[in-house]
């Protein structure tokens, strides 16, 4: 048996510290802030869009506070065949290619949303979507992969699209379509994409 000498095991040492030196960087590039609202960084305005545009009388908006953190919140009617509030945001000048989810840090009431993608800049481009549910007034970190986006036209699911392509995405935004009238409010502290599992 053949016992390594010192100057066998720095060299080891250096090799190993350096492929993990790698692994981490390779982690860390795969990991993309998209929006940090307690930073107040990449935070431009969001776009409000309502079931009003369909004769629904819900409302909704988005505001980014000069404290730290950004919220969502408005009250959903199902009056005029309506019953959704939506935001979505600037476009998103990231290169998203080698990512495979979104995760979001937010506190809600209880109440079920959508995290929404969209891969054109139409307004009556596919909308993909992805559900979360929150815990009343508990900050919370949901990750939601890119293969469960489900692409959607006005509530109806698409079958002939093809899955959500991360080098594609050019807004992200945020959806409440429970069928449930009432407030809501939703608070963001942060998106981001991720390619590692958590």
């Amino acid at each position: 048996m053949t016992i390594p000498s010192a100057t066998s095991l720095r060299h080891l040492g250096t090799l190993v510290f350096a492929c993990l030196a790698i692994t981490m960087n390779a982690d860390a590039a795969s990991e993309r802030m998209l929006f940090d609202f307690q930073t107040a960084t990449n935070s431009t305005a969001w776009q409000v869009v309502n079931d009003d545009v369909m004769g629904g009388v819900s409302t909704s908006q988005f505001q980014i506070l000069t404290n730290g953190g950004a919220i969502f919140s408005g009250v959903v009617s199902l009056e005029n065949n309506g019953g959704f509030a939506s935001v979505r945001s600037s476009p998103v000048r990231e290169n998203l290619s080698g990512t495979d989810a979104f995760v979001l840090r937010v506190r809600g009431d209880g109440r079920h949303y959508k995290f929404t993608v969209r891969t054109e800049s139409g307004f009556d481009a596919p909308n993909y979507q992805a559900e979360f549910t929150t815990k009343r007034g508990a900050w919370e970190e949901h990750q939601l992969t890119f293969k469960d986006f489900v692409p959607t036209f006005r509530g109806r699911v698409l079958t002939e699209v093809p899955p959500l392509n991360p080098a594609k995405i050019t807004s992200v935004g945020l959806l409440i379509s429970d069928k449930r009238a009432g407030p809501f409010r939703l608070e963001i502290g942060w998106i981001k994409t991720t390619g590692r599992p958590r």
